[in-house]
């Protein structure tokens, strides 16, 4: 009579314990293949990416126009834009490894060579090319910091949404430990994040409207 009860907590606890485990087998396996679709989606870009440098380098050798280098360049950034937008997915329904983390960073690494590339045609081409740099935390922990970084992040899609391919819109997490963005950002000696850099002339550190931005570009 004793027995009875022991037996059947033993046969919950084994049959919790089972589904605990298919669940996280489960959870994983769907992790594996949101990854696998990241994945697939950032070798396609580092192709558009090479390819876009490799336009560049041809340009500078034949004199191609600069329409051409800038659609390119906007038709990248456009490309990879919405896939931070699907990163930003995945990341929001819950992430139970550290993959997703190391595929943001190397969309980050992808980011930071498009803004090279756009700087350098924009030294070409001169006024004909407008970008918008947005620069942020990964991940932080700070309530107040990330509840900017949302806003941020909703002024400048609606801002994208407006301009169309008239703006480059390059979002880059600024803690990912990027060597050659660190480089890059020395420069501008920002001092806070979030932070928004306008044809690399200027700096917004305070939430402002779209019209306000369109000041700044050209």
């Amino acid at each position: 009579m004793f027995d009875n009860p022991k037996r059947a907590f033993l046969e919950a606890f084994f049959l919790a314990l089972v589904i605990f485990i298919i669940g996280l087998l489960i959870g994983v396996s769907f992790e594996s293949g949101r990854l696998d679709q990241i994945n697939q989606y950032y070798s396609n870009s580092e192709i558009s990416l090479m390819d876009s440098v490799a336009l560049n380098r041809i340009s500078d050798l034949q004199n191609l126009s600069c329409n051409k280098s800038i659609d390119y360049n906007a038709e990248f950034a456009n490309k990879i834009y919405n896939e931070a937008l699907l990163l930003e997915k995945y990341e929001e329904s819950g992430k139970m490894t550290d993959t997703i983390n190391t595929a943001h960073k190397r969309y980050d690494l992808l980011r930071t060579i498009l803004w090279v590339n756009v700087i350098k045609t924009r030294e070409k081409c001169s006024s004909k090319i407008d970008s918008v740099v947005y620069l942020y935390n990964y991940n932080t922990e700070d309530l107040t910091e990330r509840a900017k970084q949302r806003v941020w992040s909703r002024i400048l899609f609606d801002l994208k949404q407006k301009e169309g391919d008239k703006i480059i819109l390059i979002p880059i997490s600024v803690n990912n430990d990027i060597t050659s963005l660190k480089l890059l950002l020395d420069k501008f000696e920002i001092n806070q994040y979030p932070a928004v850099i306008i044809n690399e002339k200027n700096v917004l550190y305070n939430l402002t409207s779209i019209s306000d931005m369109g000041k700044y570009l050209k």
